[in-house]
């Protein structure tokens, strides 16, 4: 049977947005946790005092979101999360925004920051042969704008990962797809210039050094560098972009 229920008094909202608030107060609440199957679709209408059209277009719009799973002839599950599955939302929304890569750099900052913290404290053997894995593949695409671009991706998405921290990890999915984008506009602009060879493949490896030493001051202090000079192969692109002459 379904997780426990309660409800709460009823107030001015619409029957959808109603319903919509208790599961989502349920989920918060923890009465309902993954893999727990909801009330049929009457007896919550009943509960609710809305109608059963309205149950299911709730169930389809949380369905549509990955939070339940439909399962005809069984009932709603609640489904576990994966944040990876929000990337293409996010990425419709944000990308109304004006300078969104930008914007998306600003939190990854923010995210690896922490991470590589938690990964000094918290990385297992695994994680820095992961990271290792990660650092060699980047070391081969150097030249490489495209493969280059998801080398870099998949070594900074390692760090995530071994910090062991659901929360970042989720973080770091939902903007995954953005993320991407951003590593390779990055790599397709500065892979030409004089020194890009030492600033790819020097400050990885670096990077996987601290984490490797549990030195989490270090590491955090070479993150930041590693985005200070990234930043600066942007300006110095840019700057040789507008000195180029134009081509018929």
């Amino acid at each position: 049977m379904g997780a426990g229920l309660t409800r709460e008094p009823a107030d001015a909202a619409t029957g959808y947005d109603q319903v919509f608030a208790f599961v989502r107060e349920q989920l918060l609440s923890g009465q309902m946790k993954a893999g727990d199957r909801l009330l049929p679709e009457r007896e919550l209408a009943t509960r609710l005092g809305v109608s059963r059209p309205v149950i299911r277009e709730v169930l389809r719009a949380l369905a549509a979101i990955g939070v339940i799973e439909i399962r005809h002839g069984y009932g709603s599950v609640v489904r576990r999360p994966d944040f990876a599955e929000l990337g293409d939302l996010f990425t419709m929304m944000l990308a109304q925004q004006g300078e969104v890569v930008e914007d998306v750099m600003e939190a990854r900052i923010a995210i690896e920051r922490q991470a590589i913290r938690l990964a000094c404290a918290r990385a297992t053997s695994s994680d820095l042969a992961a990271l290792g894995e990660a650092l060699r593949r980047v070391e081969e695409t150097v030249k490489d704008p495209q493969i280059g671009g998801d080398a870099d991706f998949a070594f900074h998405a390692a760090l995530i990962a071994a910090a062991h921290s659901p929360t970042l990890a989720s973080l770091h999915a939902a903007i995954a797809v953005l993320l991407k984008r951003s590593h390779l506009e990055r790599r397709e602009r500065i892979t030409s210039l004089d020194g890009i060879e030492t600033y790819l493949v020097e400050h990885h490896r670096e990077l996987l050094a601290a984490v490797a030493a549990r030195d989490a001051d270090s590491a955090d202090r070479l993150l930041m560098q590693h985005f200070a000079i990234g930043t600066e192969y942007q300006r110095r692109a840019a700057a040789e972009r507008d000195r180029s002459p134009p081509t018929s």
